[in-house]
């Protein structure tokens, strides 16, 4: 059975609190003075304390002097750097980070990167070629001809697609030993003068990378064995979410519908495809339930008839490193992992669709 046999995690060396963050926004809103006096609001509801981010040069001091890429707003019609700048960013910063997760996997999983066997990268926030794929490749190193698979544009639920491509390449071969690397820096697109739903986008997106090693290891104790990866698209949700490039980086859309639709649709998918495994939800006694903000999480948690305290490693994600889309997943797996949850376990996140995609372990 495919077995996760190292983790890592890596961020940004800054970070912003929310308050500073809740402050700045009102920089980029022009002379909505109604939206500026309700952001600091918004931000604090959020449940992020801080989040981390390449575009900042220090952690202290005034973030209007801290920011490398973001400009003060010059005028109404200003929508601040394009996304030709703002993907220079990603070319520089993302391969760093996602060396610094792969590392550690590869440690904690005692595996040298010339056995890796197959690379599967992850991203939804930043385009170009040659990429991290690449750098991972030639830097750690792996061998030159090692199969490199990319997963694009998918959202936050990708590291669980991911996951279902290496679990392929374990199955066809024992031997295999699979690097997953997902790195997204979702605050290379901080929307300026946003309407609503780029506001809560703003207030929770942040920047994070995380890796894990994967290979058949059926003997070993105290480890996440993946049982399978399910999936499911909600009938007449293709509306209720998008991500799409921009000229001033990716534009989100996120229906205020989508909480409601997650409580009437997901219990009901959730009873079938554990039904498969002989299992129920009260069966699972962990979830990794992808933190897309406190209101997603509350929906989930009303959905599948759980406590807070169920749910209390996903608040701890948000409210630590904010939602970094599809690397998200993988850091909780990590937390999870080092407080020994128990298992079977549950991770679960929700992409454009709208889609579900979750990973079962045991």
């Amino acid at each position: 059975m495919t077995t996760i046999l190292g983790i890592g995690t890596a961020v940004p060396e800054s970070y912003f609190s929310q308050s500073d963050s809740g402050q700045i926004a009102a920089d980029y809103v022009g002379k909505d003075q109604q939206l500026k006096r309700l952001l600091p609001i918004l931000y604090k509801k959020t449940k992020v304390k801080r989040r981390f981010s390449v575009t900042l040069s220090s952690s202290e001091g005034d973030l209007r002097d801290r920011q490398k890429l973001y400009r003060p707003l010059t005028s109404p019609e200003d929508n601040g750097p394009g996304t030709a700048e703002r993907m220079r960013f990603f070319e520089e910063y993302a391969s760093e980070l996602a060396l610094s997760a792969a590392r550690q996997a590869l440690e904690q999983a005692g595996v040298q990167s010339d056995e890796i066997t197959h690379l599967v990268t992850v991203s939804c926030t930043g385009m170009v070629a040659p990429g991290f794929d690449i750098d991972l490749v030639t830097t750690l190193p792996l061998k030159a001809d090692t199969p490199r698979t990319h997963i694009g544009f998918m959202g936050c639920h990708a590291a669980i697609n991911g996951l279902r491509v290496a679990e392929a390449f374990t199955k066809q071969d024992p031997l295999a030993r699979v690097l997953l690397c997902s790195i997204e820096l979702c605050s290379l697109h901080y929307q300026y003068q946003a309407e609503a739903e780029q506001v809560v986008a703003n207030a929770l997106f942040a920047d994070g990378a995380a890796a894990l090693v994967l290979g058949q290891n059926e003997k070993a104790d105290n480890v996440w064995h993946l049982r399978d990866c399910g999936t499911e698209i909600i009938a007449g949700s293709r509306n209720m979410m998008s991500w799409r490039v921009g000229n001033h980086g990716f534009d989100m859309t996120l229906s205020p519908e989508l909480p409601t639709l997650i409580e009437k649709q997901l219990r009901p998918w959730m009873e079938r495809w554990l039904s498969e495994f002989q299992l129920q939800p009260e069966d699972i006694k962990s979830w990794a339930a992808h933190p897309g903000g406190p209101r997603i999480l509350q929906s989930f948690q009303q959905a599948m008839n759980l406590t807070r305290e169920n749910l209390s490693p996903s608040y701890q994600i948000l409210e630590q490193f904010g939602n970094m889309s599809s690397s998200t997943i993988l850091f909780l797996i990590k937390q999870l992992q080092q407080s020994e949850a128990t298992l079977p376990c549950v991770a679960i996140g929700f992409g454009p669709g709208i889609t579900i995609e979750s990973a079962l372990f045991c």
